[in-house]
């Protein structure tokens, strides 16, 4: 082999060496890869109920979002059960104050509506509620679970009621419970608040538990069966200005030799 033949297969080696190395740290950015997940997600996680995802600690740039949200990255989201061939159990579930979810933070009253609908796919959504099969809620019910960057875990905020006792007295309703059917039900909660969190919240997760009634066949009472629903809303959750200001002094504390206690601010004079 020649010197120049041995040259150019040396450097034909070497870039297909850093393409192998480079190509993939140009591919797998912090972006790309949690868009990929998602998307896989969404492909494969069927079924009537959505899925908590873990999610890695805060990341240091600005850019990147530290608890996986697409409620915060929306501001609202739709999240859909299965709870019989063709019928659909919807929650939607949207920000109301503060709307910009980025001002989602540990110390301010962060407030949320979401309402409880029903489609049947079999018939036309307009069509009659006798052909329609019924679905009944009797309860509903919100626990929580924080995600903080100090390990801990703790569940703040909670949420239950009959829905018949949130509703207009004319909304549809029996004995088994409030009728959630489109155009002649539903369930709507205009607002409800999650209120202070841990200091080192970075997210928080929202369990629904939603316990219905579920008609076999339309316009047939016997046919009706009890389930549990469950529904997971990720939200993330943001680091106030009064809780950076408390961190920078304790750096500043912590570097003079002064360490403040838990909840406490350093004394500057």
């Amino acid at each position: 082999m020649s010197s120049s033949t041995h040259r150019r297969t040396v450097r034909a080696l070497a870039l297909a060496a850093v393409v192998a190395l480079g190509g993939p740290i140009t591919l797998s950015g912090c972006t790309q890869v949690v868009d990929a997940f998602n998307a896989i997600q969404a492909q494969t996680s069927g079924g009537g109920q959505s899925v908590v995802v873990a999610t890695p600690a805060p990341q240091s740039t600005a850019s990147a979002m530290p608890f996986d949200s697409r409620f915060t990255y929306d501001g609202s989201v739709s999240l859909s059960s299965e709870v019989a061939d063709g019928l659909e159990l919807r929650l939607d579930v949207w920000a109301v104050d503060p709307k910009r979810t980025m001002e989602w933070t540990t110390t301010n009253e962060k407030q949320f509506g979401f309402a409880l609908n029903v489609h049947d796919h079999r018939v036309d959504e307009k069509a009659v509620l006798t052909e329609k099969r019924r679905v009944y809620i009797s309860s509903v019910s919100i626990t929580s679970q924080t995600a903080q960057t100090g390990g801990q875990v703790s569940n703040p905020f909670q949420f239950s009621a009959d829905p018949r006792t949130l509703v207009p007295t004319d909304t549809l309703r029996s004995d088994r419970a409030l009728l959630l059917n489109s155009f002649q039900g539903g369930l709507l909660v205009p607002t409800t608040s999650i209120r202070q969190l841990p200091n080192d919240t970075y997210g928080i997760t929202l369990e629904f538990a939603l316990n219905i009634a579920v008609e076999g066949s339309a316009n047939s009472d016997t046919s009706f069966t009890q389930q549990t629903v469950y529904q997971y809303l990720p939200i993330a959750i943001f680091e106030s200005d009064s809780a950076t200001a408390a961190g920078q002094a304790t750096d500043s504390s912590t570097s003079t030799g002064r360490a403040p206690g838990w909840g406490q601010t350093t004394d500057q004079g």
